[in-house]
């Protein structure tokens, strides 16, 4: 039974939450590494095809947290369908509009503040000049979603299964404009697809000198140094950096060696001198004397 226009109303205007029901959970082996489940653990009927999607994902040797990071794009998606009482294979782009309208309006809970007086959602930090996130659901998440969704259907749509037309518009302008494009030639400017939204351009960002010095000088002890140089000179990733172990610093090169989230092949990386100065002191190692101060 398809929901009545009131309900359609409150959706789009982000007024209800969706329901919590199902979860994402790790599966019972590698292919799928996550899967959708619901209220009793079950991956049932209704996130099959979630299911199935997941672990062509796993076959085509994406990583485990992008598999799962898909999973929870499809569950909200699934979640939208049965508040709707829409079966998922007679979804249209009607249901997918109400859910972009949802991300639009509806707050994002990630974004609650629960410490007392702290800063409301998208204001400026004046001390940093950084801004918070807003209240709701980013353009990129938005795009993110709607891409994860086509994705479903058009792997099932490839089988005969599901929709005759895929309710994720595309841009034919698009499409054409990639079809034979190198991967050295820069990308062309062309029309959205309908529903898709506008990512604002970001401009680069820096920390002033004496906003640095502060900073350094707010290390407890050389272990914090040491990470802070090693972020901030490596330019690596956090979960990049925290994976290193002992045996993947290269103390006369003054490389470290970490595991790279794309490729996840190990992948050298130059770093700070000064970092490997600090983690041989916190790690009591005997090093040669830098004259140098360490700003």
């Amino acid at each position: 039974m398809a929901a009545d226009g009131d309900l359609r109303r409150s959706v789009i205007g982000g007024l209800v939450e969706l329901p919590r029901v199902g979860a994402v959970v790790a599966g019972p082996g590698k292919l799928p590494p996550f899967v959708v489940v619901d209220a009793l653990q079950r991956p049932v009927e209704p996130v099959e095809p979630v299911v199935a999607y997941l672990q062509d994902l796993a076959l085509s040797d994406v990583s485990p947290l992008m598999c799962k990071s898909y999973a929870y794009d499809l569950l909200r998606w699934f979640r939208l369908l049965w508040m709707l009482e829409v079966s998922w294979n007679r979804a249209t782009e009607a249901e997918v509009a109400l859910l972009v309208g949802w991300l639009r309006n509806a707050p994002n809970p990630q974004r609650r503040r629960r410490r007392a007086g702290a800063p409301a959602a998208g204001t400026v930090n004046a001390r940093t000049g950084k801004r918070l996130l807003k209240a709701g659901y980013a353009p990129r998440t938005i795009n993110h979603c709607l891409s994860v969704i086509w994705g479903l259907y058009a792997y099932h749509g490839s089988f005969g299964r599901g929709p005759v037309l895929n309710p994720v518009p595309e841009s034919a302008q698009r499409r054409q404009a990639l079809r034979h494009l190198s991967p050295s030639e820069p990308k062309p400017v062309v029309r959205r697809a309908r529903l898709r939204q506008r990512v604002p351009a970001t401009a680069s960002r820096s920390i002033p000198d004496n906003r640095w010095e502060e900073l350094f000088d707010a290390m407890r002890n050389d272990r914090d140094r040491a990470l802070l140089l090693f972020y901030v000179s490596s330019a690596a990733r956090a979960n990049e950096l925290l994976g290193i172990g002992s045996h993947d610093i290269d103390w006369a090169g003054m490389r470290i060696w970490v595991i790279s989230k794309g490729t996840r092949a190990g992948q050298d990386i130059p770093a700070d001198p000064r970092t490997f100065v600090y983690l041989a002191r916190y790690r009591s190692i005997p090093t040669f004397r830098y004259s140098n101060d360490h700003r």
